[in-house]
């Protein structure tokens, strides 16, 4: 980069996730390091393998919960797969068992609804939490891995559920794999569904983005696939809308790759893929997405006083 390239990078008026992730590494690190578990060579914010996840976990009540958790959906023939990385000391899904687990285990979502509610987020009546939800039948998935939900927030009666994706230092929704394998050129299919692998195999994406009426607006004038792409997060959509719930993420605030404001000259601006995404649906469906930063989870779960055994440890597990 030239010297001009140089000054005018520095003068971006929005955060680099480069420089985001390599503090949240240095966090990990230490953290990972000051309990003396069998953290990587290479990387020493990852532990060395990944039966070690437990280490990764700050409660063991929490460990207790997730183990049995396991064992009881495979009792019922149901899935509760740990991602591959349960072990990377900054995995979304350990973050998320580390945040809502002790509120889970110990049946006090009431700090979680508080800040729900702050972010205009509908909370469920008697509400109650499951970690890892999928169901097949949404899209006819029938074989491989699911669409899955990190977190489900369901309630009795008519109380719309909520469908919540955790992200922390990832910079992406997952993109399709057929299009990542290099069998697809990614091309929207809106001519004729058939055009892509999934529907032709019988998947119900393309069925579901009509039913629901995502295909309105933008998307119906593009000639890219919206799923080649951005494929976790109309699949998670979709999957919420199906279910009559709403469709949330839960994010660092600190990642510029969901939700970012500037600085200078373009202070108030919020870029980011979570206001991209969202701009993208019909009026309608945009009702249907929220959002809450961890942030203010945390900020909840410490208010209410009752947590004060574990919060403080994940604030220091990732640098808050």
């Amino acid at each position: 980069m030239t010297e001009t390239g140089r000054r005018a990078a520095g003068q971006w008026p929005y955060a680099r996730h480069r420089d985001y992730q390599k503090k949240l590494q240095q966090v990990a690190a230490a953290w990972l390091k000051s309990k003396n578990v069998n953290a990587g060579q290479k990387y020493s914010y990852i532990l060395a393998d990944r039966g070690g996840w437990r280490d990764n976990v700050i409660l063991p009540e929490v460990v207790d919960y997730l183990v049995a958790e396991q064992r009881r959906r495979a009792t019922q023939g149901e899935a509760f797969a740990f991602h591959k990385y349960i072990h990377h000391g900054l995995s979304s899904q350990a973050m998320l068992c580390n945040l809502a687990g002790p509120l889970i285990v110990r049946k006090d979502l009431e700090p979680l609804r508080v800040a729900c509610e702050a972010a205009g987020i509908p909370w469920p009546t008697a509400a109650t939490a499951t970690f890892e939800v999928t169901d097949r039948s949404v899209f006819n998935e029938e074989s491989a891995q699911p669409t899955s939900i990190d977190l489900v927030i369901g309630g009795r009666g008519n109380s719309a559920a909520l469908f919540v994706e955790a992200k922390l230092t990832e910079t992406e929704f997952g993109s399709c794999s057929v299009f990542q394998s290099g069998d697809c050129e990614g091309m929207s299919p809106l001519s004729d569904f058939n055009l892509c692998f999934l529907h032709f195999i019988k998947r119900k994406y393309w069925i579901k983005m009509a039913e629901h009426g995502a295909l309105a607006g933008p998307l119906a004038r593009s000639p890219l696939c919206p799923m080649a792409t951005y494929y976790q997060f109309y699949c998670e959509l979709l999957f919420a809308l199906d279910k009559g719930g709403y469709y949330v993420l839960l994010y660092d605030e600190r990642n510029p790759a969901f939700v970012r404001a500037g600085a200078g000259a373009a202070a108030g601006s919020e870029r980011g893929l979570w206001p991209f995404l969202t701009s993208l649906l019909p009026k309608e469906l945009q009702k249907r997405t929220r959002r809450v930063s961890i942030q203010a989870v945390l900020a909840s779960i410490r208010q209410s006083g009752r947590h004060e055994d574990w919060a403080p440890e994940f604030e220091l597990k990732y640098g808050l």
